[in-house]
């Protein structure tokens, strides 16, 4: 008898005790329960922008690609064959004495499955794809096929911009990839 006395005087004191404080923002609402601020405007701004910053390329609008990325050591980009790490808007920015070569031409690209999260601070978004990305090198096709394509986004004096890239292909048997042909 005295057990159940005991237990049912510490459910008392749980619950009738007020509940533990919720860290408040601004405005008061719980930081825990608050959404963050993400717009079909921002959701548009992003999908452009990934579409852009591979399409931008059949044009060679240069200025539109500039403006959709991070120009600093924060952009990293990993693609596949070779050496293809990029560390930084210095080292990206030497890819342009290829893209904008005339020998160089973007034929086609399609995005495909893309799936579109923000984290819950609504400064930081992340995205992946499917892509194609055909283009040629002196008349000779090259082209990546349903390549996995994974990204961030960051929200930067109000204007979202690309920070990180990853490019892959899944692996034929026998650990050999067979989506890249040629050097576009």
């Amino acid at each position: 008898m005295k057990r159940k006395t005991l237990l049912v005087a510490v459910a008392l004191v749980f619950l009738t005790r007020p509940p533990l404080a919720v860290p408040r923002e601004q405005g008061g609402t719980p930081a825990a329960t608050r959404a963050p601020v993400v717009t079909e405007a921002d959701r548009e701004e992003i999908t452009r922008a990934i579409h852009d910053s591979i399409g931008w390329a059949l044009t060679k609008d240069r200025a539109r690609l500039e403006s959709i990325l991070a120009h600093d050591e924060d952009l990293f980009m990993f693609q596949p064959g070779g050496d293809q790490t990029i560390v930084g808007w210095d080292q990206f920015a030497k890819q342009f004495d290829v893209w904008m070569d005339p020998r160089f031409k973007a034929t086609h690209f399609e995005v495909r499955d893309l799936r579109l999260n923000f984290a819950r601070s609504g400064e930081v978004s992340w995205f992946s794809a499917i892509l194609d990305d055909c283009g040629e090198w002196d008349g000779q096709p090259g082209c990546w096929k349903n390549t996995r394509w994974t990204g961030v986004f960051e929200k930067r004096n109000g204007r979202w911009i690309i920070v990180q890239m990853h490019f892959s292909f899944a692996a034929a048997r026998g650990g050999e990839s067979a989506e890249a042909s040629g050097t576009p």
